[in-house]
């Protein structure tokens, strides 16, 4: 009996131990951040300078595009990929277009012929008849069709041209920050269905949701070295390859890969991401 409750005892006391090992631990056993897969914040634009590049698990055309500061549609062209686009891992792409090697022409070799002399009462025969009859000809005129204006391309500004406004009239929520894991743009806010304009006049490059954590997202060229981002919306109301002013409406707000209804709106210098306020109206917002 006694050593049962000794026993006992000895197990009290440990429990007792385990206990208050667990109330001195003041912070939270730490969470580690569980990987989702790559998404566009692991990209940089323009930071793919090689001539090719070897597909990896998780990219897309979109993003390998982006990150080469190219059309998708040009690079496409250049490997012979067809749309959606598919890629697979391994698959060489080339980033820069096809130099065509021309082959000169060797001269054509002539071959002379010898016309054999018609007979020679046929000859006279046809030079009488010819001469009996008058040569009447018969002009026919053909009313030719004015060809129709073609449409100039507009002529993408130098960095210093570039007129700037504001995509969106709604607050701002987020600043652009230089922090690794900060905000890489600005957050305005909106109602779903506000309307977003166009940053400055540009060429919509792309226009889509298949880059990861932007949902509807409409990408301007607004030269050689700007582009402007524009996330989360709700509708895209733009194409790729189209122009478009400053100020045109382009999309309608959302809330597409978002935890609100938001416009998140980047400015980018070179493939490098910097404040938009540095572009934009100040004393507006």
């Amino acid at each position: 009996m006694c050593g049962r409750v000794k026993q006992l005892s000895v197990l009290a006391f440990a429990l007792l131990l385990v206990l208050s090992g667990c109330a001195q631990r003041t912070a939270p056993a730490p969470v580690t951040k569980l990987y989702k897969g790559k998404s566009i914040h692991d990209f940089e634009p323009a930071s793919l300078s090689a001539k090719t590049y070897t597909v990896e698990p998780g990219d897309t055309l979109y993003s390998i595009a982006f990150r080469a500061n190219e059309d998708v549609r040009t690079l496409a062209q250049w490997n012979d990929i067809s749309a959606p686009y598919t890629i697979v891992p391994g698959q060489e792409l080339r980033l820069v277009a096809k130099t065509s090697r021309t082959t000169p022409t060797r001269p054509s070799r002539t071959t002379q012929t010898v016309a054999s002399a018609p007979k020679k009462g046929y000859r006279d025969q046809q030079v009488k008849q010819n001469k009996s009859k008058p040569l009447t000809v018969k002009q026919q005129t053909v009313a030719s069709r004015p060809l129709p204006p073609q449409k100039a391309e507009p002529t993408l500004p130098a960095s210093k041209d570039i007129a700037w406004q504001w995509p969106s009239g709604g607050r701002v929520l987020r600043e652009f920050s230089t922090a690794e894991t900060g905000s890489k743009g600005l957050d305005l806010a909106g109602s779903r269905g506000d309307p977003i304009y166009a940053a400055a006049a540009g060429k919509v490059v792309y226009a889509g949701n298949a880059l990861k954590g932007y949902g509807q997202l409409i990408i301007l060229k607004h030269n050689d070295d700007y582009i402007t981002a524009y996330a989360h919306n709700q509708q895209l109301l733009v194409k790729e390859q189209q122009w478009v002013n400053k100020g045109d409406e382009i999309a309608a707000m959302g809330d597409t890969d978002a935890e609100r209804v938001k416009l998140h709106f980047q400015v980018r210098f070179r493939g490098k991401s910097v404040n938009p306020r540095h572009y934009l109206p100040r004393g507006t917002q």
